[in-house]
């Protein structure tokens, strides 16, 4: 439908729209924009483009509103983060127009129906968002930025080897076109093995993950919740495209477990807590992973609701992480005592967004970890399920342990000033424990 693609169209177009107000009201223009595109949304999941250049299944609505969201709400969220922010690496018209060329660069990625073009999206997205690493000019935000474009750039060579072995099996880029194709080739399993170093770089997968903790610890707030919240999901998303033409099973579900058991390793003496809450990024996409290499309904639908609530927990995560620094000025989680008293809201926050990323119930993110779980169970993988049980307890005794010393150890006086921040913050971190209960509703209704 010609409507579909004209929706397809201006989602992709609105937020770079805002930087033509560059210099008189580019920060305002991206709020507007961002509810417009979020309004758009909602009408494209009735109304899709035909397959053509664009290729949007229920799934990639799922991902485009999600980025979208947090989108949304990083943006107004800086509104007031940048305040904060004594000495700037950039000007803020400039980090208003990188955030919109940032978001631009995802939703291209997650709408466009060729392998190529994905490519050229996720490397987009790094270009974009790395400048992004020095809003909060410090010399380990110098460091961090280069780890980031260094390594994920390495790593995207992979990827796009990857994608010319697609094209020499195939002749064509199309994903639609490649997922309907069924071929089987020695090539085609090498392209696909290839595409989990490549796209695995940009999405954490261990070993290639060591930019990740640098670039969310160092990043902003908002974001480092981008980061977390939808940029790994975006590359996990471009990764299962390729994965579906020749599933490599085996090989993406002993990375997957691999991963998350380093990332538990990972987390568990981890001093800073944004650090704390990257390697938590590392493990919840490294499950989602497990779920898609697993293919069955229950993996993927499990997927599909860890990383949308994930998404939301995990921002809500960064912007309490954001609160705290902006309010104390201390980055350690030793530092920090007394929340409870001094940041009642943003304590509420970090401990419903900490429950949330380590899969407590009833948040959705449980429910995704339940249905993947029971997905590998149910293709006998008996070791990796024991692995991941285990890791998974290790995770959420490590962080709920130290978010819990940070809020209920001792009294100290209020501090949270702003009201916004804090709102942001909750707002972010009750959507996870939302969307746990509408899928539980949806399901008794089912039986």
């Amino acid at each position: 439908m010609i409507l579909g693609q004209l929706l397809a169209v201006l989602i992709i177009l609105i937020p770079g729209a805002a930087g033509i107000l560059y210099r008189t009201g580019i920060k305002q223009a991206s709020i507007i924009g961002g509810s417009v595109d979020l309004a758009i949304a909602g009408i494209m999941y009735f109304i899709r483009p035909q397959v053509g250049f664009f290729f949007i299944q229920n799934s990639t609505m799922v991902f485009i509103v999600m980025v979208l969201a947090v989108y949304l709400l990083s943006t107004v969220y800086s509104t007031r983060y940048l305040k904060g922010v004594e000495v700037m690496g950039i000007s803020e018209p400039t980090y208003y127009l990188l955030l919109n060329l940032f978001t631009v660069s995802m939703l291209f990625s997650l709408e466009v129906n060729n392998y190529g073009l994905m490519w050229v999206g996720i490397e987009a997205t790094t270009i974009s968002s790395a400048l992004l690493l020095i809003t909060e000019k410090t010399e380990t935000s110098l460091e961090a930025t280069w780890r980031y474009i260094v390594i994920v750039s390495a790593g995207v060579t992979f990827a796009f080897i990857s994608i010319i072995l697609i094209y020499y099996i195939l002749g064509t880029l199309s994903v639609s076109a490649a997922i309907a194709s069924h071929v089987h080739s020695r090539i085609m399993v090498l392209a696909v093995s290839l595409a989990l170093i490549g796209f695995g770089t940009k999405v954490g997968v261990f070993p290639v993950h060591t930019w990740l903790p640098d670039a969310h610890s160092e990043a902003p707030s908002p974001v480092s919740a981008m980061f977390s919240g939808v940029l790994l999901p975006t590359a996990l998303y471009v990764l299962y495209r390729v994965y579906e033409i020749e599933p490599v099973r085996d090989l993406y579900v002993w990375f997957a477990v691999l991963s998350i058991v380093a990332a538990s390793i990972f987390l568990g003496y981890q001093v800073r807590y944004k650090r704390m809450f990257a390697y938590s990024t590392m493990e919840n996409m490294n499950l989602a992973l497990l779920g898609i290499a697993a293919g069955g309904p229950l993996g993927i639908t499990g997927a599909l609701l860890l990383l949308l609530s994930h998404s939301f927990g995990k921002a809500g995560a960064f912007y309490s992480s954001g609160n705290v620094l902006r309010f104390t000025g201390k980055k350690k989680i030793a530092e920090i005592s007394g929340m409870g008293t001094s940041m009642p809201y943003t304590s509420a926050s970090l401990l419903m967004s900490s429950l949330a990323v380590t899969g407590a119930p009833p948040f959705g993110t449980f429910f995704g970890e339940f249905l993947i779980l029971a997905d590998i169970l149910s293709l006998h993988m008996y070791a990796q399920f024991i692995i991941v049980i285990i890791s998974l307890a290790a995770a959420f005794i490590s962080m709920n342990y130290n978010v819990t010393g940070m809020i209920f150890s001792g009294n100290q006086p209020n501090v949270e000033r702003d009201r916004l921040m804090p709102a942001l913050s909750v707002l972010s971190a009750i959507l996870p424990l939302f969307i746990g209960i509408f899928y539980l509703v949806v399901y008794i209704e089912i039986l």
